[in-house]
């Protein structure tokens, strides 16, 4: 076990926060493993090197499915990244640790719809609608976050 410091054990809201950007990261390495899966599967490398060690130069092309789990990933950082520095700073600013795990599990939930809404292709509105209520929480963390440091600018 982990040696743990008590000061971070008191900080319920800063532990649920990390729970869903461990799972938010990991969800992440899976997307990136998919695509090299994909890569593989329809033979589409993006580097001469990795398309001559898989039979020859002409599999260095792109492939609309391998941009398309690219785009899912691209999508994920410009959308976590921003989360886990919202997240991080919204814990210190000591809010109700029920509402900040709701806050914390719907974006998490709408990230993971996202990204199977993305690379399964399901039917619009589903990528959008996960993508908006995922934003909710991120928009009102931001907010938080403002209304308690104004007094400091």
């Amino acid at each position: 076990r982990a040696a743990r410091s008590p000061k971070m054990m008191e900080n319920k809201v800063f532990l649920s926060f990390t729970f869903y950007s461990t799972i938010l990261i990991l969800k992440m390495y899976v997307v990136a493993i998919i695509t090299g899966q994909v890569r593989l599967r329809k033979k589409a490398f993006a580097n001469p090197e990795d398309a001559l060690r898989n039979g020859g130069l002409q599999f260095c092309r792109e492939d609309p499915d391998v941009e398309r789990c690219r785009r899912a990933h691209r999508n994920d950082m410009e959308n976590i990244f921003p989360f886990l520095f919202l997240g991080a700073i919204y814990s210190l600013l000591d809010p109700s640790p029920t509402v900040a795990r709701i806050h914390f599990l719907i974006f998490c939930v709408g990230r993971i719809i996202h990204t199977i809404a993305y690379l399964l292709q399901l039917r619009a509105p589903t990528r959008s609608v996960a993508y908006s209520v995922a934003q909710l929480p991120c928009f009102s963390m931001a907010l938080q976050i403002l209304l308690a440091t104004t007094p400091y600018w």
